[in-house]
């Protein structure tokens, strides 16, 4: 399972000049908020809540318009997410299949609740609802890699081949 690290650019730190970088070279597209977003998620990791002014007053938005489209998009993080990225369907599919008990075999075993990190900063647990992988449910996708028919032991599996692969 080696390669199952996130890889790319979206492990830089942040750094207020590049950010500027990326808002100015999207900032002409039509909806230039949410190619920008993605820019910078796709670059940082995370969308840091300092960028949020910067593309506002690019783009003359309110803070509030961009922390909307923020949150509203459940894929955008405004936090550095752990070294592996764990997202756990919680559709009405894989809840008939028992992704509850997956959830909280989850948060037993790693000690966190969903949408959060390790304290080691290597695993970040997400909900999303429905990966399209409805046939195979309880679905997961770990670093975008999915998975099917995920039970508690075959999570406890991938968990412990991530980790060994550091």
């Amino acid at each position: 399972m080696v390669g199952m690290e996130q890889s790319g650019p979206g492990r830089q730190s942040w750094d207020r000049e590049r950010g500027r970088d990326i808002i100015a070279r999207w900032r002409e597209l039509p909806g230039a908020c949410l190619p920008i977003l993605h820019a910078l998620q796709d670059e940082f990791g995370y969308v840091h809540p300092e960028a949020i002014p910067l593309i506002a007053d690019t783009l003359a938005l309110s803070r509030a318009e961009v922390l909307g489209v923020i949150e509203f998009y459940h894929d955008f993080r405004q936090e550095p997410p752990g070294r592996h990225l764990l997202k756990v369907c919680r559709a009405e599919s894989c809840q008939s299949m028992g992704c509850e008990a997956l959830v909280s075999h989850l948060r037993s075993r790693l000690g966190i609740e969903m949408d959060e990190t390790t304290s080691d900063g290597e695993l970040t647990l997400k909900t999303v609802y429905c990966l399209g992988n409805c046939a195979l449910s309880p679905a997961v996708l770990l670093d975008d890699r999915p998975f099917g028919r995920v039970s508690p032991q075959r999570v406890d599996e991938l968990l412990d081949l991530v980790r060994s692969d550091r």
